[in-house]
């Protein structure tokens, strides 16, 4: 057909070159044409089957297909295949070194569209595997990202060789000689690899786990974990990225043992004027036998200290000798059994209420306890409300709580 449509043009008086250009010509723009048509078929109708099928399904990775253009992409083979056949029958008599560039064209066309389809099976691999519950423990990002460059390093030599006509081993045996530069521009993808694989194998860092690292100012949630780069959700919302192989050249806290203890633990101490810790008067031990708390513990001690002191014959006209209670250990007994029947104390982990050093701001009073609720909105809660009470029975005990004088101080000391 396409011979006799040059014949007819060089009857109507066009020179033979002329016309063979104009068939050609035309030739070319009817593949052009053809292939176009057959990719908006292929995406008109085929991805429209494709959708109502994959909508009747109940399964979910047939859904991450569409979402990730797997089948769009796909369709792009059907120009390639309309090119790869119309040219020998649209176009013949062309030169064998064309025919051969036309050829190598389409193949580097096919080879570059097959790569961006496995580069969306990577996603689509990847998108399934996070909707796993394993994908918490376990991520797999960081190896795709690994095969996502793999995947484009050998494509993109398997297109050049198509192109020039050359044995992709023959590149990838050059390629030896620039070892030393790949390795120079990969290096943060090569120790970023390392490091994912001793990060998944030793279960140091998960998504979602909370992790503090001072020296790249991250304190938050780690929300994504790649080949090169860990994200950290810090709890102010700012975003901290860490690089991966920092996690393991440098140290960092992970909270996740917190998490999965079922505690979480609360240590702050209020400081105790000195100079108002006393002994006991039978008159301050009568009070305190009232209160609810220490009601059994007051008879306790006060049989223990009698016996002690009636043993030694202890001489009770003078306050130093034997033994004796004191108003700051009447105290610590309070917050030690309140806290023992606090609900929101966790029972089965180290609990104490201590004693540190003497400091110029007084004896401080240690709470050494673990709450049983990790949340953080609930744990502030919980740890505000037993200080709420333990400072405002503070004064029952004929205790003081230090502080630096403020301007109410002054003002009292100056009306005086």
């Amino acid at each position: 057909m396409i011979e006799m449509l040059r014949e007819y043009l060089v009857s109507l008086g066009l020179a033979d070159r002329l016309a063979l250009l104009v068939v050609r010509s035309v030739a070319v723009l009817a593949i052009a044409v053809i292939a176009l048509a057959a990719n908006w078929i292929a995406r008109r109708f085929l991805l429209r089957v494709i959708g109502r099928f994959i909508a009747a399904t109940r399964a979910r990775w047939d859904d991450v297909l569409v979402r990730r253009r797997v089948f769009d992409r796909l369709a792009h083979l059907a120009p390639a295949v309309i090119v790869h056949v119309l040219t020998p029958v649209l176009l013949p008599g062309l030169r064998e070194e064309t025919q051969s560039l036309i050829q190598r064209v389409v193949l580097a066309y096919v080879a570059v569209i097959v790569i961006l389809i496995l580069d969306a099976l990577i996603d689509v691999i990847h998108d399934v595997y996070q909707s796993l519950q394993i994908a918490r423990e376990k991520p797999i990002k960081s190896y795709l990202q690994v095969a996502n460059i793999a995947l484009y390093f050998l494509g993109l030599v398997f297109v050049v060789a198509i192109l020039m006509q050359q044995s992709p081993w023959k590149f990838l045996t050059g390629l030896g000689a620039l070892t030393a530069v790949l390795l120079l521009v990969f290096k943060d993808a090569i120790l970023g690899f390392v490091a994912s694989i001793q990060i998944a194998a030793n279960q140091m860092v998960r998504r979602g786990d909370w992790i503090a690292m001072e020296k790249y100012g991250a304190d938050g949630d780690v929300i994504d974990i790649s080949l090169t780069t860990v994200k950290v959700q810090n709890w102010d919302k700012t975003v901290t990225t860490i690089p991966t192989y920092a996690l393991i050249s440098d140290s960092f806290k992970n909270w996740r043992g917190m998490a999965e203890s079922g505690g979480r633990r609360i240590k702050r101490a209020i400081c105790i004027d000195m100079t108002s810790v006393r002994f006991c008067t039978p008159e301050m031990l009568a009070k305190f036998s009232r209160i609810h708390r220490l009601t059994d513990y007051i008879e306790r001690k006060r049989t223990e200290i009698a016996e002690y002191n009636a043993q030694h014959n202890v001489d009770p006209s003078v306050a130093v000798n034997g033994r004796r209670m004191t108003n700051l250990g009447t105290f610590r007994a309070y917050v030690e059994n309140y806290l023992r029947h606090h609900p929101r104390i966790h029972k089965n982990m180290t609990f104490m209420v201590r004693q540190l050093d003497p400091t110029p701001c007084g004896l401080p009073i240690e709470i050494y306890a673990f709450s049983n609720d990790q949340a953080w909105v609930s744990y502030e809660s919980i740890q505000a409300d037993i200080f709420d009470h333990v400072l405002a029975v503070v004064p029952e005990f004929d205790l003081r709580v230090f502080q630096y004088p403020s301007g109410a101080d002054i003002q009292a000391l100056l009306a005086r």
